[in-house]
């Protein structure tokens, strides 16, 4: 597979030269070297260092930035992959954004109404490039939040893909995907924000035809599900 430089290369939504992404991602690697240790320290940091929450998306394009989210404390599935993408890409990892349809079966009845569908457009998720093939992996959802719902925590074993899993521990229908979106260099927000506003109950267009989201909510603990 011939490289192609975009996929090491910094952008200003995956800013991988920012001092921020270089401190998360030389800290998460630690010693490591070899590129699939790497990229398992990192996995785990992402995936853990931040809890999910749903509730905090936001129209504001800096707060998709690799900088922005390494210095939060919670984020959601595409933030958490731009950070991913932006770290494996310093420790020299090429790297790239996944993004996917899903349907969760176990989305919350809040989360449900506020977006008028049970339907995760452009689930996020990091491709890197290990031993000369395209590994996708899934760092949106903590492993205390998996363990609080009965939901096995994705694991990266090295070589397979880690993506959401269908079923939960109890059996229960969990995660369906239902379109792939594809694989892309940097984030295409303006896309994704298009699509939010077609079919989310939650997001709409300002007078300026500018995309923000309406009905902002907080989640209590119980209802922070989602995709």
């Amino acid at each position: 597979m011939q490289l192609d430089p975009k996929w090491l290369e910094p952008t200003w939504f995956i800013d991988s030269d920012n001092d921020a992404v270089m401190r998360f991602a030389d800290e998460a690697a630690g010693e490591a070297r070899d590129p699939v240790e790497v990229a398992g320290k990192l996995f785990h940091a992402v995936r853990d260092g931040f809890r999910y929450d749903p509730y905090v998306t936001q129209a504001d394009p800096r707060s998709y930035r690799a900088s922005t989210v390494a210095l939060s404390d919670r984020n959601w599935c595409i933030p958490k992959s731009v950070l991913f993408v932006a770290a494996a890409r310093h420790r020299g990892i090429p790297a790239r954004l996944g993004f996917a349809d899903v349907r969760n079966h176990l989305t919350s009845e809040k989360l449900s109404k506020s977006m008028g569908s049970d339907l995760f457009a452009w689930h996020g998720y990091a491709e890197l490039l290990l031993n000369g093939r395209w590994v996708k992996l899934s760092t949106a959802f903590n492993i205390e939040l998996c363990e609080r719902f009965g939901v096995k925590a994705l694991e990266f074993d090295g070589h397979n893909d880690a993506l959401m899993h269908p079923f939960d521990e109890r059996g229960n229908r969990h995660m369906e995907y239902v379109q792939q979106r594809g694989s892309f260099d940097d984030l295409p927000l303006q896309q994704i924000f298009d699509t939010f506003v077609e079919i989310y109950h939650d997001w709409q267009r300002d007078e300026q035809g500018n995309p923000c989201r309406v009905n902002e909510l907080t989640a209590d603990g119980d209802d922070a599900f989602g995709a």
